[in-house]
């Protein structure tokens, strides 16, 4: 992660003892939060500004990517803006700290005057920030601000980000397309392009050796319900190696195929195994039919959580609960259990390999990216996973397979489904959404729950 600035405040008046253990104790807080610190404090308002310009010379011979304004007492705003009017750039969190009771009564050392008198202010100078505060007998908000923190890199790194794209525009969806220029500006993300035909040719030059190697060290821990022949998985793996270079000659860290009318029409494979090799083995973020918002939505969730930001696709709208599953694979992150395959087919589609692992349970919270009249907007949903029990696509070989699935309850479906962005959605566990709201507002997206 990359380095936050943590500068401490007091007023030069104020026992100078007080304001270090304060900002000692948030600042070891925030390293139990695995923040690595630059670290400045106590900086005071005295006359001679010696604490402000020793500041100043030490951030402007660091690199960081966030600055935690921690206010440990009262501060003359001019203090504080002196010193970050040179890095109005980098997203900051406005942090006051609280008093403490000493028996029966409170002491304070006036941290809310302070961050009061200046948050204000930093809205009108347009500065990019959190405000954040301790309160008195409550556990540190620590966590409130290394979310921020956290967020502010995720942002960083989307700037420079880069995702891959082969064909354009799968089954002809306009809820696939996406706007480049749009893109760049608000979010980062650049989306190339590559064709099935460089695809094709890599594939064809893949050794035997290296084919051999992915059957047996990778796909040897897929646990195979029925027997699948050699050539299939020879596929899997030659085309996963021709699209796995491809990613890492590119730096690409996010990737969709033209599914239904370009692998499965023109090379006749679905590829399913191909995705799953992709995300396991290279960790790459994966989505069918050239989803380009779902790809970007899969980056923000990757880099905020660490997970991998696996998609599914609604099925059914119960009343108190909705049907997302996926009719060719999840990734093993995200599997319960054994990495079930078997080959079958769906329609006139050709055969291939198939996942119908079970999909983990718990708190999960959805995700959505998609545009919106003034840049992005970013829907959001929080529910409960459990087994969606015995269910089935029609147009399966029979015995159809029990497609990888969950029954999502929400508070309330309705809502959720008068605001609903695509038929895909990037599933993360446990509630992130606070960390989303922080990097959406950090790219100016709007955000609808």
């Amino acid at each position: 992660m990359s380095k936050v600035a943590f500068l401490g405040f007091g007023e030069v008046n104020t026992p100078r003892e007080l304001i270090v253990k304060k900002c000692k104790k948030a600042e070891n807080a925030l390293k139990k939060e695995g923040l690595d610190l630059i670290s400045i404090y106590p900086i005071t308002d005295d006359s001679e500004r010696e604490d402000v310009l020793k500041a100043i010379d030490k951030l402007t011979k660091a690199s960081f990517g966030t600055i935690v304004l921690c206010v440990a007492g009262w501060i003359p705003s001019h203090a504080i803006i002196d010193i970050i009017e040179r890095f109005r750039h980098i997203p900051m969190v406005l942090w006051g700290l609280c008093g403490w009771m000493e028996g029966d009564r409170l002491v304070t050392t006036a941290d809310q005057a302070a961050t009061s008198a200046i948050r204000k202010v930093m809205e009108d100078l347009g500065y990019s920030f959190k405000y954040v505060y301790d309160i008195v007998g409550k556990p540190m908000n620590t966590e409130k601000v290394a979310d921020f923190c956290k967020a502010s890199e995720a942002a960083a790194r989307l700037r420079s980000s880069r995702a891959g794209m082969m064909g354009y525009r799968d089954m002809n969806l306009y809820g696939t397309m996406f706007d480049a220029i749009r893109l760049k500006k608000y979010i980062g993300t650049d989306i190339e392009s590559f064709d099935m035909l460089e695809v094709e040719r890599r594939a064809e030059k893949v050794t035997k050796e290296a084919i051999d190697n992915v059957i047996e060290q990778d796909m040897s821990k897929w646990v195979f319900l029925k027997p699948c022949d050699r050539e299939t998985k020879e596929k899997a793996a030659k085309y996963y190696l021709a699209i796995s270079d491809i990613c890492k000659e590119r730096k690409y860290e996010a990737v969709s195929l033209k599914d239904v009318d370009g692998m499965k029409k023109f090379l006749f494979y679905p590829p399913a195994p191909i995705f799953m090799l992709l995300s396991d083995c290279r960790r790459l973020c994966t989505i069918p039919e050239n989803d380009s918002y779902g790809m970007v939505t899969q980056l923000m969730v990757s880099y905020l959580t660490g997970q991998c930001g696996a998609y599914l696709e609604f099925y059914e709208y119960m009343e108190d609960c909705v049907i997302a599953g996926v009719p060719d694979y999840v990734p093993k992150e995200i599997i319960d259990g054994e990495i079930y395959v078997m080959p079958a087919a769906f329609g006139h589609l050709s055969q291939g390999i198939l996942n119908v692992s079970k999909v983990k349970q718990g708190k999960v919270t959805l995700y959505r990216l998609a545009e919106s009249k003034n840049g992005f907007c970013m829907h959001i949903v929080q529910g409960r996973a459990e087994s969606p029990g015995k269910w089935e696509e029609a147009g399966w070989t029979q015995p159809a397979p029990q497609l990888p699935g969950l029954k999502v309850y929400m508070d309330d479906v309705e809502a959720f489904t008068s605001k609903v962005m695509s038929q895909h959605y990037i599933i993360a566990y446990e509630d992130n959404a606070d960390k989303m709201i922080d990097l959406c507002k950090l790219l100016n997206i709007e955000v609808i729950k």
